[in-house]
C-alpha cells in the first residue's frame, strides 16, 4: 500500500477529527499541520488530536506549508461567507503542487463555469494536481447515495434529500451564532437575502450539490430556486455554544430546488435546529431520501458510533474523516483538474 504524505489544514471540530484519522491510519503519514488559532501554534499535532506525540508541530506560517513536500492537503477551514472565500488559499496550495481535498464545498465546482472555475483549473494545471470535495453533505448523501438509489427506477420523477441536524452540541459560539445564524434577530434576518451571512455561505455550496446530482443523472438544469425559512425559539434555549434567546432564530430550513424542463426535479432540504418544536417529527433521521418514480424509493439513514467508542467525537464527525481518508488515493492518482468524487471510494488498511 502507498503511504500518502498528508497536510492537515485547520483543526476545528471537523478538522481535528480528520487529524485524528490521519494519525491513526497506517496508509497515510502526517507531514505538516496548519492552524488558524495562535493558541495552537507550537503544539504537537498529537496533543491537539489527543494522541501520542507525532513530532509534527502546528504552524500558522502559510509559506512553510507551501514549501512542505506533500501529496495532499485536507482543507477543513471553517465555513465562512461568502462561499468561495477559501479560494485564495486553496489556489496557493494547488499551485504549490499539492492536491486539495475540501470538506466545505467544491463538490461540483464545474457548476459555476466562468472566471472562478478558470482560476481553480489554472491553479490545478500549474501545480499538476487536483481539487475535490469529500464530506457527507455536500459529498455523500445526495451525490452518491441518492443517485445510486435511482438505479432501480425505470422512470424518475424527482429526488428530495432532507437533512436534519441538531445544533445543540456545537461548542463554538462563532460557528453557531455567526456562521449558522442561530440567535439572530428574526425580524432583521432574511434567509432569502443572499447577502445575509449564513445564506451567502450556504447558497453556493448547496447549489453545487444540486448541480452535481443533475449532472450525474444527465439532467439539464434550467435554474435553481431557493426556498429558505427561519423559525423563532419558543423559549430561551441553553445550548453548548451559549443561549438562543426566545423569539430569535432557533431553526433554519434551507431548500434548493433544481428546475428541469420547468419542474422541480431535485430538492436539497436542510433542517438545522436548536429545538424540535418546528420539525414535522420529533426524532428525524439524519437523512431522508425521497425518490418519486417507477418505483418510488424511501431511504432513512443514521450514523452511529461503536459501543466501545469513548471519545466525544460524534458519528457524523467520524464519517467526515472517513470520507476524507477514503478520498486520498482517488485524488492522488487523478489527472490534474477540478474533479468530482467518484461514486465509490474504498481505502482500507
Amino acid at each position: 500500500m502507498n503511504r500518502y504524505r498528508v497536510i492537515q489544514w485547520a483543526t476545528g471540530a471537523m478538522g481535528k477529527t480528520c487529524l485524528k484519522a490521519i494519525i491513526d491510519h497506517p496508509g497515510v503519514e502526517l507531514v505538516a499541520l496548519f492552524v488558524y488559532g495562535a493558541g495552537k501554534v507550537g503544539k504537537d499535532a498529537g496533543e491537539i488530536a489527543r494522541r501520542n506525540p507525532t513530532g509534527i508541530i502546528a504552524t500558522n506560517d502559510v509559506d512553510a506549508i507551501l514549501a512542505c513536500d506533500a501529496d495532499v492537503v485536507i482543507h477543513a477551514g471553517r465555513l465562512a461567507p461568502p462561499y468561495g472565500s477559501h479560494d485564495g488559499e486553496i489556489i496557493r496550495l494547488l499551485e504549490s503542487g499539492k492536491n486539495v481535498i475540501s470538506i466545505n464545498g467544491y463538490s461540483f465546482t464545474q457548476h459555476w463555469q466562468g472566471e472562478r472555475l478558470a482560476r481553480l483549473e489554472d491553479a490545478c494545471a500549474k501545480g499538476g494536481v487536483s481539487l475535490m470535495n469529500a464530506g457527507l453533505n455536500p459529498g455523500f448523501i445526495a451525490e452518491q447515495i441518492a443517485v445510486v438509489a435511482t438505479g432501480v427506477c425505470s422512470e424518475l420523477d424527482s429526488i428530495e434529500v432532507i437533512e436534519s441536524v441538531s445544533g445543540r452540541e456545537i461548542m463554538q459560539p462563532a460557528y453557531a451564532f455567526d456562521a449558522l445564524g442561530f440567535g439572530a434577530d428574526i425580524a432583521r434576518s432574511d434567509p432569502m437575502d443572499e447577502d445575509w451571512g449564513p445564506a451567502s455561505a450556504l447558497n453556493g455550496m448547496y447549489e453545487e450539490v444540486v448541480g452535481a446530482v443533475a449532472n450525474r443523472l444527465g439532467m439539464k438544469l434550467d435554474r435553481i430556486e431557493r426556498d429558505h425559512r427561519v423559525y423563532a425559539a419558543t423559549a430561551d434555549l441553553r445550548v453548548n455554544a451559549g443561549v438562543v434567546p426566545k423569539g430569535t432564530i432557533s431553526h433554519t430550513n434551507w431548500k434548493w430546488h433544481g428546475i428541469v424542463a420547468g419542474e422541480r426535479r431535485i430538492t436539497q432540504s436542510i433542517h438545522w435546529y436548536m429545538e424540535t418544536a418546528h420539525l414535522e417529527e420529533a426524532s428525524p433521521p439524519l437523512w431522508r431520501v425521497k425518490i418519486e418514480g417507477k418505483p418510488g424509493v424511501r431511504i432513512a439513514v443514521d450514523l452511529e458510533k461503536r459501543p466501545t467508542e469513548t471519545e466525544r467525537t460524534s458519528a457524523e464527525q467520524y464519517a467526515v474523516a472517513g470520507a476524507v481518508i477514503n478520498a486520498i488515493p482517488v485524488i492522488c492518482t487523478a489527472a490534474p483538474g477540478v474533479i468530482m468524487r467518484p461514486m465509490a471510494t474504498p481505502f482500507r488498511d
